[in-house]
């Protein structure tokens, strides 16, 4: 049974021999990446390339549901590919707006004092 399974994997129109297959594997790994950053400081985040993530997320992701075969791997990546762009812009702006990172409450208090 599982040779079949695999067989069929090997075999699909979107399987291991296409560029169907690896190009959002590794796709993986920029997502990855963003939400390893998750606990970096808001100053080291960059608006283009959080932009840019999230951006990309979605116009592929959309992309991914009309051409045949429909590529579902992919659309589960770049879904989460603009997920973890969306997240990482908003923890940067809530960051330069409200001060909400927890070194810049306590910057204010102390010039405050």
């Amino acid at each position: 049974m599982a040779a079949t399974r695999l067989t069929a994997l090997w075999n699909h129109p979107a399987g291991p021999k296409t560029i169907h297959f690896w190009a959002p594997a590794f796709k993986w790994g920029l997502s990855i990446a963003n939400i390893a950053d998750f606990t970096k400081p808001t100053d080291m985040i960059s608006y283009p390339q959080q932009s840019t993530m999230t951006a990309t997320g979605l116009i592929w992701a959309r992309y991914s549901m009309v051409v045949i075969p429909v590529l579902r791997q992919n659309l589960r990546e770049r879904t989460l590919m603009a997920a973890t762009g969306i997240f990482q812009l908003s923890r940067k702006f809530l960051a330069e707006e409200f001060g909400s990172e927890k070194g810049e409450v306590n910057k204010v208090e102390k010039q405050a004092a």
